[in-house]
């Protein structure tokens, strides 16, 4: 498909007059044009659920998650992987970004790194890519030849393949197992690609990292039980988020965390089902990181009304 033929390159009819808007106009143009953003998300969630899943099966069995895309894609790459080891202790390699140009296109544009599919296949080549791994290639257009030659790489190695963008019936997909083709229409400034392209797939990429790690048992009801409590206002979440959980006093979780060094799941585990730091870890282990399925195991020696080390 040529370019000038892509809904992301076409011009937005509600905005043709936008060099002629007052500030509030242009802004207010803005809004109304992102509200149609979660709309279009909406309609791809199965697509997203599929991917979830997929994900979910290769992580658990030590599989890695790879974004890979050129300039702003590749950026929302970047935040989104970076931020899953603080958030859920999450091993740095387990989600990871490749993107066109490396590190320093992140900071600065590296004009022409995303005009060949070989460098996609290359750089995916140098993380020794296996069958076990996922790979997402993200390009708003459909067409950027980095992020393609890194899913036709990633076919040919039987990595799973979902391709992630803003057009129907992108070139990408061709190469996808699961294609997510989020349809926003023309951006407010005629193929900027950052606004609401790039909006959409922010979201979701969040989608994809967050429902993956609940999955994967980084999360007790609706609290970050993984964190990495490597500060004081981690620590202070920590704290909080077993009071939460376990209703003790400020005191007795910032003890028990003290005793566990700063781990949340641990904690929980000693207070809702009384017992040891070893028995809390041993049943972790045995339940694969799942708090709850860890408390459970010591179902007879609950006390649903107060925590047994209050």
């Amino acid at each position: 498909m040529e370019l000038t033929n892509l809904t992301t390159e076409q011009r937005n009819q509600n905005s043709t007059n936008l060099d002629q808007m007052s500030t509030y106009e242009m802004l207010k143009l803005m809004n109304e044009e992102d509200k149609k953003v979660a709309e279009a998300v909406e309609m791809v969630l199965p697509k997203v659920e599929v991917a979830v899943e997929r994900i979910v099966t290769a992580l658990s069995k030590g599989g890695r998650l790879f974004y890979v895309g050129a300039g702003t894609s590749g950026r929302l790459g970047v935040m989104d992987a970076s931020e899953c080891p603080p958030t859920f202790m999450s091993p740095p390699e387990m989600v990871q970004t490749v993107m066109a140009g490396g590190n320093n296109a992140f900071f600065q544009a590296i004009e022409g790194s995303e005009d060949h599919e070989a460098q996609g296949e290359a750089d995916l080549k140098s993380r020794k890519l296996s069958k076990q791994d996922v790979v997402i290639g993200i390009t708003a257009s459909g067409r950027t030849p980095y992020p393609i030659g890194a899913l036709k790489f990633a076919r040919k190695m039987g990595a799973y393949a979902i391709s992630l963008s803003c057009n129907k019936d992108s070139l990408i997909s061709r190469y996808a197992d699961c294609e997510i083709e989020v349809v926003v229409g023309p951006e407010v400034l005629t193929g900027s690609t950052r606004m609401k392209a790039a909006t959409s797939h922010k979201m979701i990429l969040n989608m994809i990292s967050t429902t993956t790690m609940v999955k994967l048992g980084k999360v007790y009801e609706n609290l970050m039980v993984d964190v990495h409590a490597s500060n004081y206002k981690l620590k202070e979440r920590a704290k909080q988020n077993i009071i939460e959980i376990t209703n003790v006093s400020y005191d007795i979780a910032e003890d028990v965390l003290k005793q566990t060094n700063h781990e949340v799941k641990p904690a929980i585990v000693m207070i809702k089902a009384g017992v040891t730091l070893e028995e809390a870890k041993e049943a972790l282990s045995a339940s694969n990181g799942y708090a709850r399925t860890a408390i459970e195991s010591f179902k007879g020696k609950l006390n649903s009304e107060t925590p047994l080390l209050d």
